[in-house]
C-alpha cells in the first residue's frame, strides 16, 4: 500500500503580468498554477537527485582507478636513476 505523501503549502510572489500569463498556460494544460509549480519543482528536485547519484557513481569509479593494460617491469628507483 503506497505511503501517504504529506504536503505543505508554499507562498510565492509573482508579478500580476506573470500570473495572468501562467493562468492561461495552466488552463491550456488543464491544471492549476499550483499544479504547474509543483510539477516543475519536482522535476528540478528529481534532476538534482539524479545528478547527485551520477556524481557519486562517477566518484566511486574514479576512486577504484583505471587499469590501462600493460605490465610495469621496471622499478621506480630504476626509472628515476640519474
Amino acid at each position: 500500500m503506497p505511503r501517504a505523501v504529506r504536503k505543505q503549502n508554499v507562498t510565492v510572489s509573482l508579478s500580476t503580468e506573470t500570473i495572468r500569463k501562467v493562468k492561461v498556460i495552466a488552463a491550456r494544460r488543464a491544471t492549476s498554477i499550483s499544479g504547474l509549480l509543483a510539477e516543475q519543482i519536482e522535476a528540478i528536485v528529481g534532476a538534482n537527485d539524479a545528478y547527485e547519484r551520477s556524481a557519486r557513481a562517477a566518484q566511486t569509479f574514479l576512486d577504484k582507478g583505471f587499469h590501462l593494460g600493460g605490465v610495469i617491469t621496471t622499478s621506480r628507483e630504476e626509472l628515476h636513476e640519474r
